[in-house]
Order: C-alpha cells, then structure tokens, then sequence
C-alpha cells in the first residue's frame, strides 16, 4: 500500500508518494535525496540519523514517513544559515568534535535539539536538581544527555567539548 506524504525538509516542501513500511530514514535519504542523517545500525540505537523532527531531536530509522505527513524535518545541512554555520555546526569545527565524520550530521542534530531541552529546564538521569529552572551543562551532564549518539572513532571529548561551546560555556 502506498501513501502520498509532504514534509517540510531543510525549508523546502516536499511531496512524494511512499510504501506505508518506509522508515523516514528511507525516504529521506533515498527518495528526497538528503545525505546528513545517515544509516549506522537500522535500529535506533547509535543516533547517525537523528534530525529534528518539528523541533525536537528524533532518531528516523524506526520511523515511518506516513505517520510524519506535514512535519517539518531539519537536518544537519538545514542548520547554517547560508554560507553561516550553526553555531553547534561551528563548535564541532574548532573542537575537533569529529574524525572520520559518519555520526556527525546526527550528533550535531542531537546536539541542537538537546540544548533546547536543557534550556527549557528537561533533566536527565545525572541532573543534580531535578526541580530547578536551569540545567548546568557540564561533562557528565552533556555525556549523559548525547549518550544516544554513539561515535565509533571514539572523538568524544571533542564532542562534549563543542557541546559546551556551543552552550556557551568554557572550552579547554
């Protein structure tokens, strides 16, 4: 069976008709063309195809496409705004948070939508205080909050130290 869907992909809007079994990954990447989320494990457990789906980080290979009719979807190259990163994109450069860049698309994403949350006040498992207003985004905290990303080249310290440039803090 096959449906017709539209999202909103990097801000151009994009119909296209899809079997009902395919992953958003699929038709993201196959069917619309657009290489930043990419495919690592098929089972939601490394975090290379995270996008932010309606503005909220979201793994798209255990996704379907149909039940995302009308989402607006941004990817890691619908971040900059023309020839002027992202400011997570930009943190990534000068840490060093990559090596052979695979994972990358998606922990940027990642890295996106989970300062959102920190600024919205979300705790995590290793929040110290659980009902304060603010999260302070330290080490243990931004590994604890990226931890569904995995990074196979092990670049984690340049990871963790873009996400707390990127969040404004102190970098080494």
């Amino acid at each position: 069976m096959e449906a017709e869907i539209t999202l909103l992909v990097d801000g151009a809007r994009r119909s296209l008709t899809v079997d009902t079994r395919t992953t958003l990954l699929d038709a993201l990447r196959e069917r619309l063309g657009a290489t930043a989320p990419k495919k690592g494990c098929d089972h939601g457990q490394c975090g290379s195809c995270t996008v932010l789906l309606n503005g909220r980080r979201a793994i798209t290979c255990l996704a379907l496409a149909v039940a995302h009719d009308g989402a607006e979807v941004t990817t890691a190259e619908g971040l900059a705004d023309g020839e002027t990163l992202h400011p997570v994109q930009q943190a990534f450069l000068d840490q060093d948070g990559l090596q052979c860049g695979y994972c990358t698309p998606g922990q940027i994403c990642s890295a996106v939508g989970m300062l959102d949350e920190a600024r919205a006040g979300w705790p995590s498992a290793v929040t110290s205080d659980v009902a304060g207003a603010a999260v302070e985004l330290d080490d243990e905290e931004i590994s604890e909050r990226m931890s569904g990303n995995l990074c196979r080249c092990g670049a984690y310290m340049g990871i963790v130290a873009a996400v707390r440039q990127a969040a404004g803090g102190e970098s080494p």
